[in-house]
């Protein structure tokens, strides 16, 4: 287990040091349940050592005490001897001073005897340390939610994820999939699967079923976005923002018979939906590399969804890093990209066409406030839907934004 907690470790240092996401290390279940669960809850891992230190040790010895704290407190399948002798050892293997093994050893019993410390009494500080959200966005969260709502919102970042399977329902319904598996799980929208636990998602991506494209991992947040576009039959329809592809390939098993341009700004991406579209075996979908905010086609579509790129806020449990990458600037910076997106690709949409604008954020910044900017420099759209907030409809879906706009004929 030396090596796979090693690959947790070296996947922490690269995010805090360099912003590479924790989901792009390729790690096995146990050595991504420990670096996602340091992350989730990095901030309350930092106090607890620093109530234990004088000063704080270098990055690298920080995240090995994280990861030790976090093993002994948090990880019920890890014993307490095993936490700490693993989390010693691996000071050994990284070839820390021998100094430094004796510091993460004390440092690391003395936790064990201590226990957790007390929480701070001040409560946007508190609802920030328990939490792992860094203050200034707690407060961001109280100035428009209020805090009681804000305290409720951000213990999200705690969830672990839980992972959904959208069917292809014209080759099998969710009951007959989960009798394939042997378990019986909540079905959402007679489309979507919730899957037990990571064990059983790691054996339903290696099956058969999977291989044959009778079903995608996907959160039902989707199918409440995709609704707002109210497709039907031979609509020409544009995926302005389209990667990872998992709209666009619902879209697509929705009604065969739309005409999809999938276009996305990165080409590596791209070559990854083209392989998800084709074990999936769908035949109604172009692709083709485009920058939505610099860029539109030459023709014209009835349909548009824009699922703009976000601060991530909206899928804590599933991106626990977005907290610490996201910053009052590139929220702002953020927002006037999506105005951008928005602005420009508008130009696509036909007359009596409808535009969907997507977040996987809820900030308002973002969200609300982008769609209000644009309706009122635009006379000729008006709102085809009321604001979807899809967090607000179940526990366990992402909390995606979405509006739908029509171009008045």
């Amino acid at each position: 287990m030396l090596t796979e907690r090693k690959s947790a470790y070296i996947a922490l240092c690269r995010f805090f040091e360099k912003g590479i996401l924790l989901q792009e290390a390729e790690l096995s279940p146990f050595a991504l349940e420990l670096a996602m669960g340091v992350c989730r809850r990095h901030l309350f891992l930092e106090y607890v050592l620093k109530k234990q230190v004088k000063k704080m040790p270098a990055l690298k010895v920080s995240l090995l005490l994280e990861m030790g704290v976090y093993q002994l407190f948090f990880m019920d399948s890890v014993p307490e001897h095993a936490a700490l002798h693993t989390t010693v050892e691996l000071a050994k293997e990284i070839k820390c001073p021998e100094n430094q093994v004796r510091f993460v050893n004390g440092v690391l019993r003395n936790v064990l005897r201590q226990g957790l410390p007390e929480l701070p009494s001040k409560r946007i500080k508190k609802i920030s340390i328990k939490n792992s959200i860094p203050e200034w966005l707690v407060k961001h969260w109280v100035e428009h939610l209020g805090i009681n709502a804000t305290e409720k919102y951000a213990e999200k970042h705690l969830k672990r994820p839980v992972f959904w399977l959208r069917c292809d329902t014209r080759k099998i319904d969710p009951k007959s999939l989960a009798k394939n598996f042997g378990f019986s799980a909540e079905i959402y929208k007679e489309r979507y699967l919730k899957v037990p636990d990571s064990q059983s998602l790691k054996v339903l991506l290696e099956s058969k079923e999977f291989l044959e494209g009778l079903f995608s991992v996907q959160n039902p947040a989707a199918v409440d976005v995709v609704s707002l576009l109210k497709l039907k039959p031979s609509l020409k329809v544009w995926d302005a923002c389209a990667a990872p592809g998992g709209k666009t390939a619902f879209m697509a098993e929705l009604e065969p018979t739309l005409e999809i341009l999938a276009t996305d700004i990165s080409e590596k991406r791209l070559l990854s939906m083209q392989d998800l579209f084709s074990r999936l075996c769908l035949k109604n979908v172009k692709t083709a590399c485009l920058d939505a905010s610099e860029k539109i086609p030459s023709e014209k579509f009835q349909r548009i969804l824009l699922d703009v790129p976000c601060s991530n806020l909206g899928v804590l449990p599933a991106r626990p890093e977005a907290v610490y990458r996201v910053t009052q600037n590139s929220l702002k910076e953020l927002a006037s990209l999506q105005s951008k997106i928005l602005e420009n690709a508008s130009q696509a949409l036909a007359p009596g066409g409808i535009l969907v604008y997507a977040t996987c954020s809820p900030e308002f910044e973002e969200t609300e406030n982008v769609i209000q900017q644009f309706l009122q420099k635009h006379s000729d759209f008006e709102p085809a839907s009321e604001p979807l907030y899809s967090g607000k409809l179940h526990p366990d879906i992402d909390s995606f934004f979405a509006q739908a706009l029509r171009r008045k004929e």
